[in-house]
């Protein structure tokens, strides 16, 4: 038997002011599209905003259903759109901002296990790691150089 040790790191960035001038307006949207989930089970409303490298943001926000899981995260919902109306386009960022009807949310939230695999999945797709930056209502930003860094052991098509 032996052991692994997988490390990873961020980058903290202390609120959204210090943000790089490239992020800054894309947290913007993402913030902005948190405002327009539906979410009036869990009152947690996240918004992610997509950078792509042909210049265009795709833009999401999680919509709930009362049967659950039909409903999808800002995160997939914003990926899938992209990889729909931009199939030949990367990703090159995707902005994460959430926050709550009951409470402050002042923590970076990063995206839920499915959410990571479906990036993982166009992460791998177009072998370029895709930045991501996630945070809370307010506080700081973490940023990832890349999915594999909160997903380690991700599947994917080499697999089946």
């Amino acid at each position: 038997m032996k052991k692994i040790d997988v490390t990873t790191s961020f980058w903290v960035y202390g609120s959204e002011d210090e943000l790089p001038n490239d992020v800054k307006p894309l947290m913007e949207q993402a913030v902005a599209i948190r405002k327009k989930a539906y979410a009036p089970y869990s009152k947690f409303r996240v918004g992610a905003a997509i950078l792509l490298d042909n210049g265009k943001v795709v833009v999401g926000s999680n919509q709930e259903n009362a049967a659950y899981p039909s409903g999808l995260c800002a995160e997939r919902v914003a990926i899938f759109q992209a990889g729909a109306l931009y199939p030949e386009a990367q990703i090159l960022k995707i902005a994460i901002s959430a926050t709550s009807d009951e409470k402050p949310v002042e923590s970076p939230i990063p995206p839920c296990g499915a959410c990571r695999q479906s990036i993982a999945e166009y992460e791998f797709r177009q072998e370029k790691p895709i930045e991501l930056y996630f945070m809370g209502e307010v506080g700081e930003v973490y940023k990832s150089d890349s999915l594999q860094n909160i997903l380690p052991f991700h599947f994917d098509k080499k697999f089946l």
